[in-house]
């Protein structure tokens, strides 16, 4: 599985753009035309000649070849694997060689060499999934999942015995029947409470980011009553069923439906809030040119981008100012510039060392139209009033 620190390294990542060069590569499995793959066969090998052919045209043949060679031998070894997408990412002068499995959700199979790893198909299968929880309980048990993109992993979870009962009967007048009826339901509440208290510690020590809960209505309004309000407000969702008779399969379901429903619901809202902001001046902008300028002053609090947008732009050789004007000078420092095909293979990377929020946006004819590219920023520098604002880099 693909983690949080494997991205802050692919994103730090960066060639000299010499001789070291940085190979992505994704793999999309696909339904064969018959059962010898070889369409896949083929479109690889087409894929690794051409880029060879690039590379040497640059004088750059070095260690690439051998990282293509690699690259072709692994896609033999995926032929006929229609569950699970892959991705590599290599760098044989620094021997860097990364695999990870991914949902089959790629938007297809492609290759780049370039002196960044090329992370757009990745940043649109991750999207903004945070490391979620599932959670189910009852007045007894409580077993605990870690959810990350289409992979379900059950951790360690929470078992209260039954309490025990003396005697055979419910005593005179039914006092022992009562008593223990009140045994059972104090127990059911102590679990529900250390149930509440490791949900607060899983999220306080940042092993999750957000909850998903599944429990019986009848069981939720007493669970609830002892979630910490910071626990509270990380729930995403929450579906009933029986935590002994669920399988693996009907958890994961459940569990991305309701992930998917907020994510949703999360990114109409900041689709709306951000055009609202940049028409009232406010912490908004919109369009590509103000965007990159407030990535540079360190503005930005979540990035929201056309899933079709791509845009050229130039990146400066010494300072790495972004420009979507095509000159040939950097407007900060003066040094020369190089031709990025597409802008967003340098913003991904930024947003990522900067723990930015990234949304895809599709089908919102309002966005497009703003430019389809937009920022909801923490703060505007033009409107502070004159204080130093520290930018990190």
């Amino acid at each position: 599985m693909i983690t949080r620190e494997d991205i802050r390294e692919l994103a730090h990542f960066q060639s000299d753009g010499h001789e070291n060069c940085a190979i992505s590569f994704y793999f999309e499995p696909c339904t064969p035309l018959d059962r010898s793959h070889r369409e896949e066969a083929i479109l690889v090998k087409d894929l690794v000649r051409n880029a060879l052919h690039d590379v040497e045209k640059q004088g750059k043949n070095g260690s690439v070849k051998a990282d293509l060679d690699r690259i072709l031998s692994l896609a033999e070894s995926l032929h006929g694997n229609q569950a699970r997408a892959k991705a590599v990412f290599a760098c044989a002068s620094r021997r860097f060689w990364r695999e990870f499995d991914l949902p089959a959700q790629l938007p297809g199979t492609q290759l780049f060499v370039n002196r960044r790893f090329h992370m757009k198909p990745l940043a649109k299968v991750l999207g903004v999934q945070p490391w979620l929880w599932v959670a189910l309980v009852d007045r007894r048990k409580a077993r605990f999942f870690e959810l990350r993109l289409d992979e379900l992993q059950e951790r360690e979870g929470l078992f209260r015995p039954p309490a025990l009962r003396q005697g055979s009967g419910d005593g005179f007048a039914g006092y022992d029947g009562g008593h223990a009826e009140r045994r059972v339901r104090d127990d059911a509440l102590h679990h529900f409470k250390d149930v509440a208290a490791d949900l607060r510690e899983a999220l306080e020590k940042g092993i999750c980011e957000k909850l998903i809960i599944c429990c019986h209505d009848t069981n939720w309004h007493q669970l609830e009553s002892y979630l910490h309000p910071y626990v509270r407000e990380r729930v995403v969702g929450r579906f009933s069923g029986d935590v002994t008779k669920m399988t693996n399969d009907q958890i994961k379901e459940q569990a991305s439906r309701l992930l998917r429903e907020s994510i949703d619901r999360r990114r109409r809202v900041l689709v709306g809030e951000v055009l609202d902001q940049a028409r009232s001046n406010g912490r908004g902008v919109t369009g590509l040119r103000r965007v990159l300028r407030a990535l540079e002053l360190g503005e930005v609090q979540t990035l929201l981008v056309g899933e079709e947008f791509s845009h050229a732009a130039v990146e400066c050789t010494g300072c790495s100012h972004l420009d979507a004007h095509m000159v040939r000078y950097c407007a900060a420092c003066g040094r020369g510039t190089r031709e990025l095909e597409d802008a967003m293979d340098a913003i991904i990377p930024i947003a990522i060392r900067r723990d930015i929020e990234l949304f895809y946006v599709k089908d919102d004819p309002e966005f497009d139209s703003a430019g389809s590219i937009a920022a909801l920023l923490r703060f505007r520098s033009d409107q502070s009033n004159g204080h130093a604002l520290s930018v990190a880099s």
